[in-house]
């Protein structure tokens, strides 16, 4: 039973990492830490990543383009700051994203 629960703790580690869902759990678990962690950290990640992607957008001529250049380079580090925390919190390991990591934690603790 006791293993069971640490394999889903990690398995909804991993999935809290996804965009919307870890704003989900983020709001709907108030215990286990491990979770939250991974909630808040991808909470933070994918808010920062939005904002970055609208204030390139706002600059007129100049944004657009840089947002078409920057692109590739922002799906990349999209997709990175995804894959690793899953694949963390899935092995059971608490990874902190640089910067985002120590934030998370400072957020938890205030919360």
């Amino acid at each position: 039973m006791v293993e069971q629960s640490i394999s889903n703790e990690k398995i909804i580690g991993a999935i809290a990492n996804l965009p919307i869902v870890g704003l989900f759990f983020l709001i709907t678990e108030k215990k286990n830490e491990f979770i939250r962690f991974y909630a808040m950290q991808s909470t933070l990640v994918w808010v920062a990543f939005f904002l970055l992607t609208v204030a390139l957008n706002l600059v007129p001529i100049l944004g657009v383009i840089m947002t078409i250049l920057l692109f590739p380079l922002i799906g990349i580090l999209f997709l990175v700051a995804l894959l690793v925390p899953m694949w963390k919190a899935y092995s059971g390991e608490k990874y902190k994203l640089p910067y985002f990591g120590d934030l998370a934690e400072k957020q938890l603790k205030k919360m």
